[in-house]
């Protein structure tokens, strides 16, 4: 209740301009003033941005902090980016080698076409750890990055050491038709065109509460609107909507053999899908962790979808506990 209080009081001047159509725009928007990007690669972020050239010719950007014996690449989720984890970067880094990166298409990195697929972006992980000398790391997705480190576990499993799976695409199933929705609706022109309204409702949907410092992610989406490369990063989105459904894992968590840390919000709004699933985010979870053999499942009270940014202590916690165990 309290973050739909929140949500009403950001959306009430949208509102308001909806029911005053001869209004100047800069007189009501919330946002009206944000610098205009060139880039994507203009988004400021908090920590100092290396750029690794795959074995293609892309650049894929990356931040590095710590140190320790475990190295842990965070991946991103769908229409996010790397500082989507700094959170459980500034908690972690004491304790290991922390890295985030911007997947292809993503952020800060280069922007060329590809399929979208989940193996292509699992190749690019194994990729990007040659380029970095890394024999082996521990794998931690949010989202779509989750199933991105599911396929990686498994089309590479003597690189991936161990897997943190941050409520996880790929634990629920769709039908052929369903699948076909997400193809029908998730499109380069309603990604483009989406409204500040829908940007600001879409992010806080993720979450349980919507943290105050989390609007970030709400000014950095609405400026990149008039980036050069924001078609592309459309692009990147709408193909990997495709590639998490073409590309199932639900039926081959059994061939993952590295131990893994699974973390839900028992308020995730997305997972299981609303419109298409019943059940509860609780059924999901427990369904997913049952097949992979080496497993601890976390369930967080009063936590949506962004679990790792809106109850981060817990996740650093966790994950600490998971990976330095007593």
């Amino acid at each position: 209740m309290k973050n739909l209080f929140k949500l009403m009081g950001i959306l009430a001047p949208l509102v308001l301009f909806n029911q005053c159509k001869t209004m100047n725009p800069k007189e009501w928007h919330p946002y009206s003033d944000l610098p205009r990007l060139n880039s994507l690669s203009e988004i400021e972020y908090p920590y100092t941005v290396h750029h690794a050239t795959l074995s293609d010719g892309r650049s894929l950007a990356y931040v590095d902090e710590g140190r320790g014996s475990e190295t842990i690449i965070f991946i991103h989720g769908l229409g996010s980016y790397l500082p989507a984890w700094k959170k459980n970067i500034e908690g972690l880094k004491k304790h290991f080698r922390v890295i985030a990166i911007d997947l292809p298409g993503y952020g800060h990195s280069s922007k060329e076409p590809h399929s979208g697929m989940m193996s292509f972006y699992a190749d690019v992980v194994v990729d990007f750890m040659d380029q970095l000398g890394l024999q082996q790391a521990v794998l931690a997705g949010h989202s779509m990055g989750g199933q991105i480190s599911m396929v990686a576990a498994m089309k590479h499993p003597e690189r991936v050491k161990r897997l943190i799976l941050a409520a996880p695409a790929g634990f629920e199933r769709f039908t052929e038709g369903q699948k076909q929705w997400f193809r029908n609706v998730m499109t380069l022109r309603g990604v483009k065109l989406t409204s500040v309204e829908d940007i600001v409702s879409n992010l806080a949907y993720k979450f349980y509460e919507l943290p105050g410092d989390a609007e970030f992610m709400i000014t950095d989406r609405i400026a990149m609107r008039n980036a050069d490369d924001f078609d592309a990063y459309c692009h990147a989105e709408v193909r990997s909507v495709n590639g998490m459904v073409d590309e199932p894992v639900i039926d081959h968590l059994d061939k993952i053999t590295q131990p893994t840390l699974i973390l839900f919000g028992e308020k995730d709004n997305l997972i299981p899908n609303r419109l298409l699933n019943p059940g509860t985010t609780t059924e999901v979870a427990q369904a997913g962790a049952s097949r992979i053999a080496s497993n601890k499942l976390v369930m967080l009270p009063n936590t949506g979808h962004f679990l790792q940014y809106e109850n981060y202590r817990r996740f650093n916690e966790e994950v600490i506990s998971f990976l330095k165990p007593r």
